[in-house]
């Protein structure tokens, strides 16, 4: 799972970092507004941890300029405003949960879990199931009708993001940027190589699911019914 991390701070960021990494998540942090924006605009983040009193853009400008974009990214505002009617404030914006400093690491991790449980995917246990599929997160595996195969670790994510992304048409850009980072020296070749690694870790399984080719746009997780 991919974080955001925007909080100026920079000892309670490079905190925060250090300890969400600690819980296997891959997290990118930011120290203003303007800088969070652009992160924002590349749709990759499956949490955002906003702190709302941040340089250039305040967390609920961001906040709002981000839902009047229809991005539906699950927001947690952790700030030091703990009024009720800061809280009102920030959750009529957009938040999906809001956490006052200081709070217990451990409560964090438990309103990460809430806010991010999607359905009709089914997350239970590092386990994620799409029609024909199950994929054992931690342990790299596949699972379809004709059995199972191991993954490498590029393979897992990607199918973690299709997954988490069916029956959206994602960007060749949000994929390079989703598993290898922003400012990775990644070309376009290597993620069409991985395309072809995982249609053959589908046919391996005998799923029916496919991965469809949107032409100069990026690719497409297709459950059956739409191959």
């Amino acid at each position: 799972m991919r974080i955001l991390l925007i909080e100026d701070d920079q000892k309670l960021n490079h905190s925060l970092k250090y300890q969400l990494e600690k819980e296997n998540f891959t997290v990118d942090t930011c120290f203003d507004g303007e800088e969070a924006l652009y992160y924002i605009n590349q749709n990759i983040h499956d949490c955002i941890l906003l702190d709302r009193m941040i340089p250039s853009i305040d967390g609920t400008q961001l906040l709002n300029i981000m839902r009047s974009q229809n991005n539906s990214t699950p927001v947690i505002l952790i700030t030091a405003l703990g009024a009720l009617n800061d809280k009102i404030t920030g959750l009529d914006a957009g938040a999906d949960d809001y956490l006052v400093k200081p709070f217990d690491f451990g409560e964090l991790l438990a309103r990460i879990r809430c806010v991010t449980r999607r359905p009709p995917l089914v997350h239970e246990n590092d386990i994620l199931t799409f029609k024909d599929l199950t994929l054992h997160v931690t342990g790299s595996r596949l699972n379809g009708p004709a059995g199972e195969c191991s993954l490498s670790k590029k393979e897992n994510e990607l199918f973690q993001f299709f997954i988490r992304n069916t029956g959206q048409t994602l960007t060749r850009e949000q994929l390079l940027t989703k598993i290898w980072g922003l400012d990775a020296d990644i070309e376009n070749g290597n993620l069409d190589n991985y395309i072809h690694f995982l249609r053959r870790r589908l046919n391996a399984v005998g799923s029916h699911v496919t991965i469809r080719t949107v032409r100069g746009i990026g690719y497409r997780f297709c459950p059956p019914e739409e191959s």
